[in-house]
């Protein structure tokens, strides 16, 4: 209110000097004199005007600008609930990972696109003995270890999803057939080795069978993940714990 206070008054010091010089500059070309009530009058009208009417013009246009900053703040706002409301409807809410029909438009976009590589299907072996022998709690924390793991293991432009239940799919982005093969057993080994104990230092062990499909230009999503669902049932029918192709 002092700012506007200020600038109200510096707007009437000068109408009041600008009324000043006109009286000083015209009146005698008139024939008159700037002197009595008429120096009175040149000097009380700029003043009472213009320090109320600025009064109200500053005031009005200060809330207009703390609408705009309020409105351009509440914009930034509303936008970054947006982003995170839709980050979080993109992602499994236990894992962090894609949810499966995120996975799976994102996967129609990389074949659309003309990508090629290495889709993985996995599947926790031997979950439901986990949940019974050691609780839900352990359950979940081995598929939050598993969810961490393959998101540390893929490159930037690889995807990741949790399917449903103990089920995760890895699509390696431009990957060979080699580079699949080699990537599938890196995360095999990395989710036998993780280190998963009960709170009386139990050690959980885990394992992982993978199904993988490697993926030509112009893929059918739902085919390719098929096959490599067939793959996966095969590496069960093995033994579990291992990659099939």
């Amino acid at each position: 209110m002092y700012k506007i206070l200020g600038k109200a008054l510096a707007v009437g010091v000068l109408s009041t000097l600008a009324s000043l010089m006109i009286s000083f500059a015209f009146v005698p070309m008139m024939g008159g004199e700037v002197a009595g009530a008429g120096l009175v009058m040149t000097i009380v009208c700029p003043i009472a005007i213009s320090i109320p009417a600025s009064l109200v013009h500053f005031y009005l246009a200060e809330k207009v600008r703390s609408a705009n900053a309020a409105l351009a703040q509440a914009k930034d706002e509303l936008a970054d609930a947006y982003a995170r409301l839709q980050y979080q409807a993109q992602r499994d809410a236990l894992t962090g990972v894609f949810t499966r029909a995120t996975f799976m438009a994102a996967l129609d976009e990389r074949s659309r696109a003309g990508a090629h590589g290495g889709l993985l299907f996995l599947d926790v072996d031997h979950f439901k003995s986990v949940n019974d022998r050691f609780g839900h709690a352990a359950g979940d924390e081995a598929l939050i270890r598993i969810g961490a793991l393959l998101s540390r293991l893929v490159a930037e432009d690889d995807l990741v999803g949790r399917l449903g239940g103990e089920e995760f799919a890895v699509f390696l982005h431009a990957a060979s057939p080699e580079r699949m093969l080699d990537r599938s057993q890196a995360i095999r080994e990395a989710v036998e080795a993780i280190d998963l104990r009960t709170a009386s230092g139990v050690r959980i062990a885990l394992g992982i069978s993978i199904g993988a499909f490697h993926c030509a230009p112009r893929f059918d999503p739902a085919e390719a993940l098929a096959a490599s669902d067939r793959n996966l049932y095969r590496a069960k029918s093995m033994g579990r714990n291992m990659v099939v192709a």
